[in-house]
């Protein structure tokens, strides 16, 4: 049964109604949505996002479009429908996780909200998601209706959602095993991971010693990875050996003198071998150059 109704506007639409309509869809499995301008329809609403002219979370009004928006972040970064939907039920989405709705909206939420409000600055360069989802509208040539690739739009957002909730509830939960094997650590240049577990964030947090992490591939081979400057960055505190790049199996075993080793990538920031002993023998080698 439909007891929510649902208002935003019709007729094009971009990420921040999409995805609010995602949001939304986690909270509420089954609710009448009204694509409209009508202030009459959308004034008997029980929820209004991103038209309105009215931020009101009390009473389920999301808009930012009014004199004056609807407020911004700390770091000056202005709320979209998006971010005023996750302000109201992200905790709730991420299951009471104060931690997890926080990361969410840092790195996925504020970055559509910065593109919807003209707030680019720092946000990557080329196609993001904001692009993605306007992508589903319609184009000029095409007889689809608005509201039919709306709910396109939506159900690939749901599926981002989820997905980006998931992936962001690994990383801090990572958190500990990545900062026990930093303290346990023999050298604290090379930190070793008994399973892959995303470690960018907290090694850069807690370790400026760090120059490789070792760890187990997925398919059983052993890794050796460089840490970088700072996340997102593609230079590295220290390389790989310039004589690897771009060398694999018979090429690498010559170079490297050790009989289990595979590849290392031209970009000399990942290398690896079968086992764990040589994959440690290229992290001393890696050191001494």
């Amino acid at each position: 049964m439909n007891d929510k109704t649902i208002a935003t506007h019709n007729g094009n639409f971009h990420a921040d109604d999409v995805f609010s309509i995602a949001a939304l869809k986690c909270i509420f499995p089954s609710f009448n949505l009204i694509r409209t301008r009508d202030l009459d329809i959308i004034a008997k609403a029980d929820i209004v996002l991103d038209v309105g002219g009215v931020y009101d979370p009390d009473t389920g009004r999301f808009d930012h479009h009014q004199r004056g928006g609807a407020g911004q972040r700390e770091n000056g970064i202005p709320y979209s429908s998006f971010g005023l939907i996750w302000q109201k039920y992200g905790v709730e989405i991420c299951q009471g996780n104060q931690e997890l709705a926080n990361s969410v909206d840092a790195d996925l939420v504020s970055t559509i909200d910065a593109i919807d409000c003209g707030h680019v600055e720092g946000v990557a360069q080329g196609i993001s998601l904001s692009q993605t989802i306007s992508m589903f509208n319609p184009t000029w040539q095409e007889d689809s209706h608005y509201d039919t690739c709306f709910d396109e739009a939506v159900d690939f957002a749901s599926r981002v959602l989820t997905r980006f909730i998931a992936s962001a509830n690994g990383g801090i939960s990572a958190k500990a095993i990545v900062a026990k094997a930093i303290e346990n650590a023999a050298d604290p240049r090379v930190i070793v991971l008994e399973k892959y577990t995303p470690w960018k964030r907290t090694v850069h947090a807690l370790s400026t010693e760090a120059l490789y992490m070792v760890y187990p591939s997925g398919s059983g081979p052993w890794r050796i990875q460089t840490v970088p400057v700072e996340p997102g960055s593609f230079e590295d505190r220290k390389s790989l050996p310039k004589p690897w790049a771009g060398l694999s199996d018979k090429a690498l075993k010559e170079v490297t003198g050790i009989d289990d080793a595979m590849f290392c990538h031209n970009g000399l920031f990942i290398a690896g071998a079968e086992s764990f002993e040589s994959t440690m023998k290229m992290a001393a080698m890696a050191l001494e150059a």
